[in-house]
């Protein structure tokens, strides 16, 4: 069963198990040593109840003394052992780190046992079974219950037919009666908890979920844009331009853009310094931002170019946005960045025609740049 099937199925089982093929990390791998010695501690309390409920057996006469203690001394052997497995790493050298399907058949060969050779308080065995499940369910795949469940079977038809033992549920004495009571009271309480902690995980696992998205979210907001001017970076304003020229096609709408790049930067750059040069950038950005409609899309296109995509546009509009957009950054006061300082832009306007690829597009938008820069900067020259 694939990955999703098995988050779907059981989602506790993805959050403690994690998603990927990658090498877990050190604090994945204290995250596993810690839920591991949750659940082998829950295992260990599992046991020492059940041995307190046979000692009361005991004194009421209904099995040997010495019954409680061995199963004690049964389980709680099998849990250390799983434990220092777990301290030295050895589990992780497997997929099923938790050894889910070691750790139920064991516990469930372990029931069976002592049913048959206490079948005088079987009921309890049996019922610590639905106990077993629930454990081995928290961090198991499908695949894996399916083999703990079909251990299960065979091991129960056994146990009833194969053998006659007489599989009882003492209630003779007032004794036996609190037993059993305590039998039936705590198995219930048992997987009533294990429901809680299972909720718990399942609303981290939610929690976790949030923040990995709004992560993600983050990660490709930072994967489109330029990292100096905030601007679309030349990879996403390239598929824009694709997607505004798909639109333009398919709805039969006016698409045009503007190559703009800033006048003389190198010299900006040589005589202010790169950090200016870096601030004159920004700024220009944030200004154009203010400036366009908000279908409007600007990027950067590389060094000191940006292109602007103006969708639903024809030449004239183009040109006259492109006119106002170089009047307010003519006007703006860049002597704050260094006394005398002057920017200007100068761009390249043109609009898509039938038929026409990106490539053609942005390069007859270069050549009317080349023009504007040709006829003296500080300009906009259309093709």
């Amino acid at each position: 069963m694939g990955t999703a099937a098995s988050a779907f199925l059981n989602p506790i089982s993805a959050e403690l198990d994690g998603v990927g093929p990658t090498k877990p990390t050190a604090e994945a791998l204290s995250r596993r040593a810690r839920q591991r010695r949750q659940i082998l501690g829950m295992v260990g309390v599992s046991y020492v109840i059940d041995a307190i409920v046979l000692l009361i057996y005991s004194q009421a006469g209904t099995i040997p003394a010495a019954i409680g203690p061995a199963y004690a001394a049964c389980g709680l052997f099998t849990v250390a052992c799983n434990i220092v497995l777990s301290e030295a790493g050895f589990t992780e050298r497997f997929k099923d780190h938790y050894f889910v399907t070691p750790q139920a058949i064991v516990g469930m060969t372990i029931l069976l046992a002592f049913t048959y050779i206490a079948p005088q308080v079987g009921v309890m065995f049996l019922c610590s079974l639905f106990v077993v499940f629930n454990f081995s369910s928290l961090c198991s795949t499908p695949r894996q219950m399916a083999v703990v469940w079909t251990t299960m079977a065979f091991g129960v038809a056994g146990l009833f037919l194969l053998t006659d033992k007489p599989i009882s549920m003492p209630h003779g004495s007032y004794l036996e009666r609190v037993a059993t009571m305590s039998v039936f009271v705590l198995t219930v309480g048992r997987c009533m908890f294990l429901g809680m902690f299972s909720n718990s995980m399942r609303q981290s696992l939610y929690k976790s979920g949030l923040k990995l998205k709004e992560a993600y979210r983050r990660i490709e907001e930072l994967a489109e844009l330029d990292e100096l001017t905030g601007s679309y970076n030349r990879r996403c304003i390239m598929r824009m331009l694709d997607e505004e020229i798909s639109r333009a096609r398919r709805l039969k709408t006016p698409c045009s853009i503007a190559l703009i790049d800033l006048d003389w930067f190198k010299r900006i750059n040589d005589a202010y310094g790169h950090p200016t040069g870096d601030e004159v950038l920004r700024t220009f950005a944030i200004t154009m931002f203010a400036n366009i409609r908000s279908i409007d899309r600007f990027g950067r296109y590389g060094g000191e170019e940006f292109l602007l995509v103006l969708p639903d546009t024809h030449t004239e509009g183009a040109v006259h946005n492109l006119e106002r957009l170089r009047e307010i950054i003519a006007d703006l006061d860049w002597s704050a960045f260094s006394p005398g300082m002057q920017v200007t832009i100068s761009a390249g306007v043109t609009t898509l025609k039938p038929d026409e690829t990106s490539d053609t597009f942005l390069a007859r938008a270069d050549s009317a740049l080349y023009i504007a820069k040709a006829r003296g900067r500080d300009r906009i020259a259309s093709a």
